[in-house]
């Protein structure tokens, strides 16, 4: 096994490429490559070569100028590749230490890159938001690539490491016997002008409630995960509008793959309680592991959409009704998918927003916990959380300024940390850079993690 582990890092650390971009000249993907020039042979920064790939030449230099503006493009190399051509896929993969893929939705043409990275050995991260091709990656390829040393990790976007690394840094200010029962996260976008989706994101909505089916088909057909001891009850499901009085927001119930995500989170560290062992891991980096990980307490996790007024949460509830009654038949799905701006109120549209639009946006994330100050008070009866704790992530445009700023984090943690990761699997996020710097990262490039408040709830 040693031995295999090293002809893998050999094999790894002979390979041309430290990045490559699939899908660099698509709306997010030419953002990812602007992220990446920034660290490209910066000082410090493990990026030393990347490279471009998508199904045309041309496009791609088109998005190399933009990304590079005012500066004159770098000499980097453009390669041709298809999700319809595994051989160019193949071709990519075995000369990437990584491959970022931006090319969705994932569930058309995510599956023939993630089999080319596992073949090849190469490691995989994604921008995707979408829980079935997600665990169906999980099922189909979780053993090939461990054996192969392959990461295959989907998520790395504003989907969903915000929510991940933002539970784990409010899971961390619950000290001592102090133990959280639930975290609800309050998402609110903010812009001075409009706020604009990417039409790849709308798709992916629409065909993944058209699927929902599928999914649930999965999941009774896989064995059942570990679920996580939390302490108290399990909160009531409660109403699908709140107001929430501390933060002073009108809250919406969201479906969010960032619940889903955590839920798969915490039932591999139930599983793997000090956390997943790195391929050749140092002694030290593995009590920082272990330590990092004795510090985690789960709870149950929900999202909502926030809105300053009731009335705000009405576009979006509309979209929800569209969704439901619309995507469950053909027409239905080509009227969503032709008319985009219609049905969600002009919140997403087939150009995407415009570079103003990208620019004067921003997000805040709000955690706030309810549990209990003592976790043994938890058994005692029909005993109530006695403690709330809020925190907040903050950051800029979700879908094409977080999104680049948290792949390319999550990039250069894995090829300077590479041998304190895992060999390979199919795993997310969370579980992976959980233990890492990826925080304090994030951290230096525009999206803060900060402590709101501690309080103590009436009985």
């Amino acid at each position: 096994m040693a031995d295999d582990n090293q002809n893998q890092i050999s094999s790894r650390s002979s390979r041309i490429y430290d990045v490559v971009i699939f899908g660099a000249s698509g709306f997010t993907g030419k953002y990812v490559v602007r992220e990446a020039l920034k660290f490209l042979n910066a000082p410090n920064s493990p990026l030393k070569t990347l490279a471009l790939a998508g199904r045309s030449p041309s496009r791609l230099s088109e998005a190399l100028k933009w990304a590079s503006a005012p500066n004159p493009p770098p000499k980097i190399p453009l390669l041709t590749a298809d999700t319809s051509d595994p051989n160019s896929l193949t071709r990519i993969a075995s000369q990437a230490k990584i491959i970022l893929d931006c090319v969705g939705p994932f569930r058309l043409y995510g599956e023939p890159v993630v089999a080319a990275c596992v073949e090849s050995g190469c490691d995989y991260l994604d921008i995707c938001g979408e829980p079935d091709f997600m665990e169906r990656m999980e099922a189909s390829y979780h053993d090939k690539a461990a054996e192969k040393g392959s990461l295959v990790i989907s998520a790395c976007g504003f989907d969903s490491i915000p929510a991940e690394m933002g539970l784990l840094f409010h899971s961390r200010q619950w000290t001592g016997p102090s133990a959280p029962n639930r975290v609800e996260a309050y998402l609110r976008l903010e812009s001075d002008k409009k706020i604009v989706g990417n039409f790849g994101t709308y798709e992916s909505a629409v065909l993944g409630v058209a699927n929902a089916d599928k999914l649930v088909e999965l999941r009774r057909s896989r064995p059942k995960r570990a679920r996580p001891a939390i302490p108290g009850p399990a909160p009531p499901k409660g109403s699908i509008i709140e107001h929430q009085k501390q933060l002073d927001l009108w809250g919406l119930k969201l479906p969010s793959a960032d619940s889903i995500v955590v839920r798969r989170t915490l039932s591999t560290l139930t599983e793997n309680p000090h956390g997943l062992p790195g391929v050749n891991e140092s002694d030290e980096n593995r009590k920082t592991r272990e330590a990092f990980w004795s510090t985690a307490k789960p709870a149950h996790f929900g999202v909502k959409l926030g809105s300053k007024s009731l009335l705000g949460l009405f576009p979006f509830i509309m979209f929800g009704v569209f969704l439901g009654l619309l995507s469950k038949v053909s027409l239905g799905r080509w009227l969503l998918l032709k008319y985009p701006s219609f049905f969600s109120a002009g919140g997403f549209r087939k150009e995407g927003p415009s570079e103003d639009e990208v620019a004067s946006a921003t997000f805040k994330m709000w955690f706030v916990g309810q549990g209990f100050s003592d976790s043994s008070l938890a058994s005692q009866g029909n005993k109530k959380p006695d403690t709330e704790v809020i925190t907040r992530v903050m950051g800029p445009e979700i879908g094409y300024l977080t999104t680049p700023i948290v792949l390319l984090q999550c990039a250069l943690v894995a090829l300077k940390e590479r041998d304190n990761l895992p060999k390979g699997g199919v795993f997310t996020p969370g579980i992976v850079f959980g233990a890492t710097d990826l925080e304090k990262r994030l951290q230096e490039n525009g999206i803060s993690f900060d402590f709101i408040s501690v309080n103590s709830l009436s009985a």
